[in-house]
């Protein structure tokens, strides 16, 4: 059986977890993913402990399978010219770099359509593409404190709790950047046209509290944790 991507060329920009695993599940999906590195340096995650006897981090094994993976330095001409005609030859662009970053390398959405209208770009970022917050710096935590979550993820004595797993990153992040992806590339079969997907990793981790907020949002009054019908009322 053929994988459901095969034939789908995904350019990787995106460093460390969320644009990361998004694009190893479009691999897995049969995908041809190039990590575009900057040089010298590349992924930040290539380098975070535990580290295999190589000095390779396990971390970042864990979520570049299945990809091949290049350097370029967006920032020369030659770089931006070499960019360029791989996305002529690809489908899908991830990236997680702050708003404007991109656009100011000449290689935003709106310039990249220029080239090729059917292409699908994907900015993963904390807080939106546009907004007062857009240009802070985040992370994991601070998408899930704003969201509500941990307000809410607490033990019974009320005390604070840290979340099991990043929620912002994957959640927020690399899931709804594959489902995005996903219908852009099923929606560009209907009307030939690419689309720009723009992920807020903190509008996407609100609806993980969708109960709760629902709730507050109609009654005014707050969950409290251990005491709903969900998580060990009592009877």
């Amino acid at each position: 059986m053929g994988q459901p991507l095969s034939g789908i060329r995904v350019l990787d920009l995106s460093r460390l977890l969320p644009g990361a695993y998004a694009s190893q599940m479009l691999a897995d999906f049969g995908a041809d993913v190039i990590k575009v590195e900057e040089p010298g340096s590349g992924d930040y995650g290539r380098f975070m402990p535990p580290q295999l006897a190589g000095g390779m981090s396990l971390y970042f094994v864990a979520i570049n399978r299945n990809k091949r993976s290049m350097t370029l330095n967006l920032k020369t001409t030659e770089g931006r010219e070499i960019f360029l005609r791989l996305v002529r030859q690809s489908d899908v662009v991830l990236e997680s770099f702050r708003p404007g970053v991109m656009e100011r390398l000449g290689l935003g959405y709106e310039q990249l359509k220029e080239v090729h209208p059917g292409l699908v770009y994907c900015a993963i970022s904390g807080y939106g593409q546009d907004g007062p917050y857009r240009l802070r710096a985040g992370h994991d935590l601070n998408y899930a404190g704003y969201a509500g979550l941990l307000d809410y993820n607490r033990g019974p004595r009320g005390e604070p709790a840290m979340p099991p797993t990043q929620l912002g990153d994957l959640a927020g992040g690399s899931f709804m950047a594959v489902i995005g992806i996903m219908t852009a590339l099923f929606g560009r079969t209907q009307i030939v046209e690419g689309q720009m997907i723009a992920v807020s990793m903190t509008d996407v981790v609100l609806p993980l509290a969708l109960p709760t907020a629902t709730s507050y949002l109609n009654t005014g009054e707050a969950g409290r944790p251990v005491r709903s019908a969900l998580d060990g009322r009592p009877p």
